[in-house]
């Protein structure tokens, strides 16, 4: 291994690998280019040019530059001296050639001929300086390669050693080899032109930093336990990790040519297919062909649906979420039938139908319904695998340092099914994301996984085997380490690629399901289920407050981020503490013998308030979203999914509050009125909520500070949104009399609402808008006179003809229209108070404003912004730019003129 390095030289390859070499050439071929596009024959004077001979001097003094720096390298460098001195001859000929070509063509820059001569020269001169600077460049890998020689040497004697003693003198040598090399391949990472060959060097330099200490402790257990095979495998497998690195650092420093793709490059397969499935579907009548399109876009989607279908079938895909992706296929399907169907109908025109256009738009929205509920599937499995990690690590730990072999085998079993899992569900969500460089991540971090899973339990045997052995005991800690540490490493890469709307939509759901088991289990006495439930909800609100805290890191600091924060806080540090101790108490109570009293309302109210603080937390990061950014499916996600857990459990956010007195609530019975009637307050539902974005966007103008109408007119909002949940069977509202005194809250606001504005109106001098005020503060003053009639909304209940019929169309549909008439009115009259308050200077002496209408600060946006990726298939624009200099290309341009 000590022999002569032997560098991969070729004199004729000019290609130019790294950006020093670039950026010295630079100046050179500006220079050069600039005086070979001198001007030619011209109608003026003919004589001699003055800047032709100043770029000519300038160019051989660049020449001469070049040669001395070349013959310090020879001198310095002994390996190549010989053929350092031979580059920097080339360079002086082809110098002295091209100043003689360029003085004559600097005397007549008209004449074609000394032109022609001049160009020739030209393309001599930067080929022979390109070469010198290619073979310095490549003194520097040589240089590389000699720090690599040098680990690799160290490497077997660690790999020989027989001796602690031994072991520990070759180590010391190597660690400071390992320093050299690590800082003379960072400096080739930087400089290297090509970024997969630099992401090549930086893996390759983390591997060697994150195994280096793996190795020590491998090979001291190997050295003091050679009889033990998992002693043997655990160091083999880390000398091969560091191996791999030094021939990786290799390749690269002497690599040539383009770069090969990575492996684990490219989207994700059914994200990729279903993307190039909706380009396929748009396209023109006129070049439709039944016997060709209509198999090849069936056969594609057969293909989408069949990768659906496994993701349905796994083993950790709610039944929930299989069905609706079955309906989703299903529907797929079905509009891609009335597509083709509209194309053969639309078979020779020249300009498609509007029902083409529909049935396109009908298929497009399909497609796009199918990814979100396999997005959410994904993401299902995420929120299910990604919790409590270490459990079954720790587990075989403690049957290690037992020295009970027989568990330790047992408990490894459990410990590759889990590591399979993980590795199972990050290939899931691969291949749901179009973010190419997250998923090359996510793979990567699988395979380290899946690699690193049976090191672990070899480790893990070792210590069972030796159970008192301190470098047994180290080796373990070891690889404890770097399992956990990949681990978070898979996780932080899976939640890059997964959206955090859909994270906590789904967590939200997964937590109100294991509070109803919790609940359950408590009522049934089943302390096992209740602790072991206990745990999992103290996980996932962990991770809800995790993820949440690391995307507000993408954030400037500001209200949005704070409000966030306060809500991650409150449910971290209030509202989990409590959940732990009334879990403590009950489990606690249960396992005596007898059972002891838990006081169920407590514990009911402790799991609502977990359940409560993930939906804050939601709540407020949704705050930042605008319409085109937020999941339009996310809300009808969240209804959906829990109402099919709330048919299963003993519902502890809606089904005990549903009970007043014994009997169902009235906003119960208003989920229970026939479906027309539902969907007509459905309806109604979506032209208040119209009304409700005016306001928002009005109010949203102004900071609340010091701003009493914007304060008000925001309660009223909150009131009125609550008020009209209820018509739909949700919201706090359980009674009509919680309605009716909603009611009295909205006219106590109004009464306030009138106080103030009627304050402005008599400080604004006569004019329209004074009476715009007046009178949009009359319609106040109807309206939550109406709401107050309305708010005795209620299902009536009939008996007929043996069968009860549930209806309340009518009220509620009263309630709702007057809510808007009053959202409508409030949106108007803070305007009017805008324009009274500040179009007319103050008069009779009255000198302070009623309130301060100050414009809000925007709101802080992400340092980074996230990629959209329905942004990835946009169209790009062409703009103005700084037009990037490429030596190489203008080398490529010096060709030679016969004609000269």
């Amino acid at each position: 291994m000590s022999g002569s390095i032997q560098l991969k030289w070729d004199p004729k390859n000019l290609e130019i690998r790294t950006k020093s070499v670039e950026k010295t050439l630079e100046p050179l071929v500006t220079q050069v280019t600039t005086l070979v596009n001198q001007k030619g024959p011209s109608k003026k004077k003919k004589g001699r040019s003055k800047k032709a001979h100043v770029l000519s001097a300038a160019v051989q003094r660049a020449t001469e530059n070049f040669i001395d720096q070349g013959r310090d390298i020879a001198e310095e460098n002994p390996d190549i001296r010989n053929e350092m001195l031979t580059a920097v001859d080339d360079v002086k000929k082809t110098g002295d050639i091209m100043h003689i070509g360029s003085q004559d063509f600097a005397d007549d820059p008209c004449s074609s001929m000394k032109r022609g001569a001049m160009v020739r020269a030209a393309r001599a001169l930067l080929s022979a300086v390109t070469r010198l600077l290619i073979l310095a460049d490549m003194v520097d890998v040589h240089l590389l390669l000699k720090s690599l020689r040098m680990v690799e040497d160290d490497l077997e004697r660690i790999r020989t050693a027989a001796s602690q003693q031994e072991l520990m003198n070759s180590f010391k040598d190597f660690g400071r080899s390992l320093v050299e090399l690590s800082d003379r391949a960072g400096r080739r990472q930087a400089d290297l032109k090509d970024p997969r060959r630099r992401d090549d060097l930086a893996a390759a330099r983390a591997t060697l930093k994150k195994n280096s200490m793996m190795l020590l402790t491998t090979s001291k257990a190997f050295v003091r336990h050679p009889e033990l095979a998992a002693a043997k495998s655990n160091r083999d497998y880390v000398f091969k990790q560091v191996c791999d690195a030094v021939n990786t650092i290799s390749g690269v420093a002497q690599a040539t040519g383009q770069s090969e793709a990575h492996p684990y490059e490219g989207p994700g397969e059914l994200a990729a297919a279903l993307d190039e499935f909706d380009q396929k579907i748009i396209m023109d009548p006129l070049s439709y062909n039944e016997v060709r399109t209509r198999p090849s876009l069936e056969e594609r989607l057969e293909s989408i649906i069949s990768g659906a279908a496994l993701m349905a079938d796994s083993s950790c895909t709610r039944d929930v979420r299989r069905e609706k992706i079955v309906q989703e296929c299903n529907a797929v399907r079905q509009a891609l039938q009335d597509l083709l169907s509209e194309y053969m109908s639309n078979m020779g025109m020249k300009e498609p139908s509007e029902s083409l256009d529909r049935a396109i738009e009908h298929m497009c929205k399909k497609t796009r319904d199918l990814r979100r509920q396999l997005r959410k599937a994904v993401v299902d499995h995420v929120s299910d695998s990604f919790l409590e990690t270490n459990v079954p690590l720790l587990v075989l730990i403690e049957a290690a340092k037992a020295g009970n072999e027989e568990e330790v085998e047992e408990y490894a079993q459990v410990f590759t099914e889990h590591a399979n899992k993980l590795v199972e569900v990050a290939n899931l969500a691969c291949s749901m994301s179009n973010n190419e460089e997250g998923v090359k991540l996510v793979r990567i971090a699988a395979s380290q996984i899946e690699n690193l899973c049976p090191q672990v339990i070899n480790a893990a045997r070792i210590l069972a085997a030796r159970p008192r052995s301190k470098v047994a005991l180290e080796n373990m800690d070891v690889f404890k380490d770097a399992w956990e540490r990949q681990v978070r490493i898979l996780t932080e890469a899976v939640d890059d690629i997964t959206t955090i709307d859909d994270f906590l939509a789904v967590s939200e759901s997964h937590i109100l399901e294991d509070v109803n088991k919790c609940v359950l289990a408590l009522q049934e006495g089943d302390a096992d289920t209740l602790d072991r439930t206990a745990g999992a909800i103290r996980g996932r609100s962990a991770r809800v407050c995790n993820v949440v805290t690391a995307e507000m890191d993408n954030y400037e600091p500001g209200i949005y981020t704070e409000r966030v924060m306060e809500a991650v806080y409150m449910l971290r540090d209030q509202v989990m503490p409590n959940f732990a101790e009334k879990v403590e108490v009950a489990v606690d109570a249960l396992s005596a013998q007898p059972h002891g009293d838990v006081d169920e309302n407590e514990f009911i109210d402790a799991s609502r308030l977990v359940y409560d603080g993930v939906r804050d937390i939601r709540r407020a990061v949704l705050m930042n979203r605008t319409e085109i950014d937020e999941d339009s499916d996310m809300e009808d996600f969240y209804e959906d999914y829990t109402d099919d857990v709330k048919s299963k459990s003993s519902l502890v956010t809606e089904e005990q509050d549903d009970l007043v007195g014994g009997v169902k609530s009235d906003r119960a019975l208003m989920r229970e009125l026939p479906p027309e009637e539902l969907a007509k307050i459905q309806e109604q539902v979506e032209t208040f909520r119209l009304e409700k974005e005016k306001l928002d966007r009005e109010i949203a103008k102004w900071d609340d500070s010091g701003n009493d109408i914007i304060i008000i007119a925001k309660q009223m909002c909150m009131i009125m949104m609550e008020m009209t949940d209820f018509t739909r069977g949700r919201g706090p509202l359980k009674t009509t009399m919680d309605v009716i005194n909603a009611a009295k809250k909205i006219s106590e606001f109004g009464t306030n609402l009138d106080k103030l504005a009627r304050q402005i109106a008599d400080q604004c001098p006569d004019s329209e808008s004074k009476k715009d005020l007046i009178a949009y503060l009359q319609r106040i003053a109807l309206y939550c006179h109406q709401l107050n009639i309305t708010s005795k909304v209620k299902a009536d209940v009939q008996n007929i003809s043996g069968e009860l019929i549930v209806s309340g169309l009518d009220s509620a549909t009263s309630l709702i229209q007057a809510a808007k008439n009053l959202m409508n009115a409030v949106v108007l009259t803070v305007k009017a108070s805008y324009v009274a308050s500040t179009k007319y200077r103050s008069f009779k002496g009255v000198n302070s404003p009623v309130v301060l209408w100050k414009m809000k600060a925007p709101e802080k946006k992400p340092l980074v912004r996230r990629e959209n990726p329905n942004e990835l298939l946009s169209k790009i624009r062409k703009g103005a730019g700084k037009k990037r200099f490429e030596p190489v290309k203008e080398l490529s341009e010096f060709t030679e003129i016969d004609s000269f």
